[in-house]
C-alpha cells in the first residue's frame, strides 16, 4: 500500500470544515490524519459575506477570532486542526470578464492575504516542507504555489466549476492556467481526470470515497411513518430535487400511467414546486430529510433511481447516491453517462425516458439475493482510504 506518513498538510478549498453537511475535502482530511499532521483551512471571509452572514452562528465565531476573542486554530481530531484564517477578502467576481488586469490584481492582493494567514498557522504548528492540497478553489488558491512554496502542490477536481455562471465567468481563462501549474492534478471521476490532462500531463484519477457507516446493510430499518401506505412497488430517489441536475420529464414518463408509486425524498426547487409531477397521484413528495433518516428511506424503496439530466453540470459527477443505493443492496437505475460506465455491471442504465421504464421493470424482475450482495460488496470497495492511498501514490510517482 502507498502511503504517505509524518509529513504536514495543508488543505485550502471550497467548503468550510463546519460545514454540517459531509463533503470529499473533510473525508479526505480525515484520511490524511491517520498518519499525518493537518491543517483543514476554512474559507476566508469576504466584505460581501460579513454584510450578509453575519448572525450565522459559524460567521459570528470567524468574526470573532479576528478580534481574538476566540482561538483561529481549533483541534478537531487527532493531528487535525481547522483554521479560520485571519485575512479579510474583497469580493471581486462582479468585475468584468475575463480575468481583466485589474481582476487578476485583486485576485493576487487576495492570495497575499490569505497567504500570509495560512503561513501564520503553519508557523504557530511548526509545519513545514508542507504539502497543499486544493480542493477545486480557482481563484483563492491560485497563487498558493508560488506564495507558500509546498513542496508537492496537489489540484483535486471533483465538480465541473465552470458549468455554473459565477465559476465561469473568470475561471474558463484561469482554472487552465492554475490546473497547468499544479505539481500533481487529481479528480474522483474518470471525465474530469480527461479534462485535467488537457492542461497537465501528471493528472490522475484517483476514485470517489464514500462514508457509508449509515448505509449498513445487516441493520434493520422500521418503514417511515410518512411512507406507510404507499403502494408497492415504490420506485425512488433520494437527494436535491434540482431541476439543472434532474430530468423532470423522465420523471413524468416514468410516473404516468404505471402500478407502481414514485417516492421523491429532498428539498425542491422552484420548477419542481410547478411541475405536473404534484399532480400525480401515484408521486409522493416527501421533503428534506436529515442524513441519519436517509437509509431507512432507501431501504423502503423497491427501485432506487437518478434520472439526471446530461449537461456540462452533470456529466463529469460522480453521482455519490449511486454507492449509497448499492450499499444497501438496491436495484438502481440510472442515467447513462461516462461516469456511470464505471457502474454498468451493477446498476441498469438508460439514455431515454423509454428505456428507464423498460429498466425499471427489468429490475424489478430481476432482483435476488445474490444480486443485492454483488451491489452491496461493489459499494464496499469504494473506501475513502483506497482513494487517499491513490492521492499517496499520483503524489509519489511525481516525488
Amino acid at each position: 500500500m502507498s502511503l504517505i506518513r509524518n509529513r504536514d498538510i495543508v488543505i485550502i478549498g471550497l467548503q468550510q470544515w463546519y460545514t454540517p453537511i459531509g463533503s470529499n475535502c473533510k473525508n479526505i482530511a480525515l484520511q490524511f490524519a491517520r498518519h499525518n499532521r493537518v491543517l483543514y483551512v476554512n474559507s476566508p471571509l469576504d466584505r460581501r459575506t460579513i454584510l450578509r452572514q453575519k448572525d450565522d452562528p459559524n460567521i459570528s465565531y470567524h468574526l470573532k477570532t479576528l478580534q481574538n476573542k476566540e482561538p483561529a486554530i481549533v483541534p478537531v481530531g487527532e493531528n487535525l486542526w481547522s483554521f479560520y484564517p485571519s485575512s479579510v477578502l474583497e469580493s471581486i467576481n462582479w468585475l468584468p470578464a475575463p480575468a481583466s488586469p485589474l481582476f487578476s490584481w485583486l485576485n493576487k492582493r487576495n492570495n497575499r492575504k490569505f497567504a500570509a494567514s495560512i503561513k501564520d498557522a503553519m508557523d504557530a504548528l511548526g509545519f513545514s516542507d508542507v504539502i497543499l492540497f486544493n480542493d477545486n478553489d480557482i481563484f483563492r488558491g491560485f497563487y498558493m504555489k508560488e506564495l507558500l512554496k509546498p513542496s508537492t502542490y496537489i489540484y483535486y477536481s471533483r465538480d465541473y466549476l465552470l458549468g455554473v455562471d459565477y465559476w465561469k465567468k473568470h475561471g474558463e481563462k484561469l482554472e487552465p492556467l492554475h490546473i497547468a501549474k499544479a505539481d500533481v492534478a487529481v479528480a474522483n471521476s474518470n471525465y474530469l481526470a480527461d479534462m485535467l490532462r488537457k492542461y497537465n500531463p501528471k493528472s490522475y484519477y484517483v476514485g470517489q470515497g464514500c462514508d457509508l457507516s449509515l448505509f449498513d446493510a445487516s441493520r434493520e430499518y422500521p418503514l417511515p411513518a410518512d411512507m406507510e401506505g404507499i403502494d408497492r412497488p415504490i420506485i425512488g430517489y433520494v437527494g436535491a430535487l434540482n431541476s439543472l441536475r434532474l430530468d423532470i420529464g423522465i420523471l413524468e414518463h416514468i410516473a404516468k400511467g404505471q402500478d407502481w408509486s414514485v417516492v421523491l425524498v429532498g428539498p425542491e426547487d422552484e420548477e419542481f414546486r410547478k411541475s405536473i409531477l404534484h399532480q400525480l397521484p401515484n408521486v409522493h413528495f416527501l421533503g428534506r430529510k436529515e442524513l441519519k433518516e436517509l437509509p431507512a428511506y432507501i431501504n423502503a424503496f423497491d427501485v432506487c433511481i437518478n434520472p439526471q439530466q446530461v449537461n456540462v453540470l452533470t456529466v463529469g459527477n460522480y453521482p455519490l447516491k449511486i454507492d449509497e443505493y448499492l450499499a444497501l443492496g438496491k436495484p438502481v437505475v440510472a442515467t447513462a453517462t461516462r461516469t456511470m460506465e464505471y457502474f454498468d455491471s451493477h446498476t441498469y442504465l438508460a439514455r431515454n425516458a423509454n428505456e428507464y421504464v423498460t429498466l425499471i421493470n427489468k429490475a424489478l424482475e430481476e432482483d435476488s439475493p445474490e444480486l443485492r450482495e454483488r451491489r452491496i460488496e461493489f459499494a464496499r470497495s469504494h473506501s475513502w482510504e483506497n482513494s487517499v492511498t491513490a492521492i499517496y501514490k499520483a503524489i509519489l510517482n511525481n516525488a
